[in-house]
């Protein structure tokens, strides 16, 4: 509720501490500051922890680096910086230390300036920077990546729990053809009354054996037709053969001219 949105076409465009330029067709971006803003930060001699200072410092050549598309516009920014901090109290030794430590690798070590001299060292900085995440990105994929940590988590709990309630249904589900004894037989219509003769010569047979605890399920296949078999194997090779067919058509008489 307390950001306000104006729309603004122009050269010059800011968006919250952005501020992207078009000079005759080519863009160029850099720290926008607003025109009220006080160069104040966490004094020097306040009373908070060591690292809120050196992270004041870290944070905000960080994003000028980021921002400034240039070496002179990141030339421009980082002398504000320095200002901003000697405004704060901030002993020249503290700066020049924490300058160094930043730009680190981009300097060589007879340098005697705490700072990049060139085009070339800054755009080396530049584009080793840009790629890596800030706080608040990594912030955002640590949550991303718990989200979707405890999503899988809870679908490969929900998945466990089904199959162990499956398995325990299946477990305590009674298998009705423990003894149980299958036969089938082909199906022909002569055959119609076999299923209860073997029903009936295996009461006899069996009659005090302990094969009488099983159960006999006598069953039945069909023959299989004409279209299964041409279709489930290969045909005989007379079946494939074409048979010619007769010749109907009788032929007419040749004419003879009679001169």
């Amino acid at each position: 509720p307390n950001i306000k949105l104006e729309a603004n076409i122009g050269s010059c465009v800011s968006f919250l501490d952005l501020l992207i330029n078009n000079k005759n067709g080519i863009l160029s971006t850099s720290v926008h500051h607003k025109p009220a803003a006080e160069p104040c930060v966490v004094p020097f001699i306040s009373d908070h922890p060591r690292h809120v200072f050196s992270n004041i410092i870290q944070a905000a050549l960080l994003r000028a680096v980021r921002y400034s598309s240039t070496f002179d516009i990141f030339e421009k920014e980082r002398r504000a910086i320095r200002l901003t901090l000697l405004y704060n109290v901030y002993p020249f030794r503290y700066i020049d230390t924490h300058f160094r430590k930043f730009f680190g690798r981009s300097l060589s070590k007879s340098s005697m300036i705490p700072f990049i001299a060139n085009e070339n060292q800054f755009l080396v900085m530049r584009n080793t920077l840009l790629p890596k995440l800030t706080v608040k990105e990594r912030e955002t994929q640590h949550r991303i990546a718990a989200a979707r940590l405890s999503k899988e988590t809870k679908d490969t709990n929900d998945k466990e729990k089904m199959t162990t309630i499956t398995t325990i249904s299946r477990q305590n589900k009674p298998n009705k053809f423990t003894n149980t004894l299958f036969l089938h037989y082909t199906h022909e219509q002569r055959l119609h009354t076999l299923k209860r003769d073997i029903h009936k010569i295996y009461s006899e047979i069996f009659h005090n054996a302990l094969s009488m605890d099983l159960r006999l399920i006598v069953g039945h296949r069909n023959h299989r037709n004409t279209g299964h078999e041409l279709i489930q194997k290969r045909p005989h090779r007379n079946i494939l053969k074409p048979t010619p067919l007769p010749n109907t058509i009788k032929k007419k008489p040749e004419r003879r001219i009679v001169n």
